[in-house]
């Protein structure tokens, strides 16, 4: 098997408080990301994700671990692990206010060792990408914030470095600028062009670009799993009959006590009844119920969850 691009083994992070007491931002934590995988790092609040993203890039020493990204220990040699990748963190952060779109292509570029006349195509190509071309010679801070984050990505790519970090790339953005970032990233993706960790709380983003995610939670990671995999798992069990009409108080109490977990939703002239069903018999059970009690059933079929929707359900504490 090949060797991971990016090799994170019992990653612990703790922060030190003579307040608050010591608090345990990352624990434990172990994972391998390949060569041109795009994998989604999801988490509440305060899990962990930006701790792990930030000890990778090496802003932040871990208090126990390793780290390998590309052959090169990040914690001993960070030096070596910078050459080969580039982050994008908290949005457009890590552009210069005062350059333009231009100079600032060309500045990141210049930190990377590459002459502007081997460059040159490349930017032009990113100005191109990102739609940037009639704000090439505006100065960054005179941009609108989407402008500002397609800045930050393009400048993180114009390293060309074969890894991709990104905090919350979408994060701010106006629904049609989160739409083109996502866009561009999608077909990133789908090109193989870098090895991508991703940490967003924009669910579409996830569930569009990347084929895998780690989910962390209270700084341990609960599931490391390709999202077809999560989305079968929970689908496996859930079920979705629609009927005409509407069911009588009485038909809904036999319903709700007779089967765990059951939804019913009234909607104009048609009632959706959602079911958890661990056992694919008590389907025909629910439809026997249903016409013992006159209702006509419409249809019925699996049900499949999105991302965001099992992620809520893994947070707290379902199917692990």
């Amino acid at each position: 098997m090949a060797e991971p691009v990016i090799r994170v083994e019992n990653l612990t992070k703790i922060y030190r408080s003579r307040r608050r007491g010591d608090i345990v931002a990352v624990d434990n934590v172990s994972f391998n990301i390949y060569k041109n995988e795009v994998v989604g790092l999801l988490g509440p609040n305060g899990a962990g994700k930006t701790t792990i993203i930030k000890s990778i890039c090496t802003i932040l020493r871990p208090t126990s671990g390793e780290i390998w990204v590309d052959g090169a220990d990040a914690i001993k040699n960070p030096r070596a692990a910078l050459e080969k990748v580039t982050a994008v963190l908290e949005g457009n952060r890590n552009i210069y206010w005062r350059l333009t779109v231009k100079d600032n292509l060309e500045f990141f570029a210049g930190l990377q060792g590459q002459s502007l006349r081997s460059v040159q195509s490349h930017i032009d190509e990113l100005i191109e990408t990102f739609g940037l071309k009639e704000k090439i010679h505006e100065q960054a801070r005179a941009l609108s914030r989407g402008m500002q984050q397609k800045l930050a990505v393009a400048c993180a790519l114009v390293k060309r470095t074969p890894i991709l970090l990104l905090d919350e790339p979408t994060l701010g953005l106006d629904v049609e600028t989160s739409y083109e970032l996502r866009w561009i990233l999608k077909r990133m993706a789908e090109r193989g062009e870098r090895t991508i960790l991703l940490s967003s709380h924009d669910m579409n983003v996830v569930q569009d670009i990347c084929e895998r995610v780690i989910i962390i939670n209270h700084g341990k990671i609960v599931v490391d799993d390709r999202i077809e995999n999560l989305q079968k798992l929970f689908s496996a069990s859930a079920y979705r009959f629609e009927i005409a009409g509407h069911l009588s108080p009485s038909q809904e109490q036999k319903l709700t006590e007779q089967f765990d977990l059951i939804k019913i939703n009234a909607d104009g002239q048609h009632t959706v009844i959602e079911a958890e069903l661990l056992d694919s018999q008590k389907v025909y059970e629910i439809i026997d119920v249903l016409k013992e009690n006159g209702c006509r059933l419409e249809s019925v079929g699996k049900q499949y969850p999105d991302l965001e929707e099992i992620f809520l359900r893994i947070v707290k504490g379902e199917k692990q």
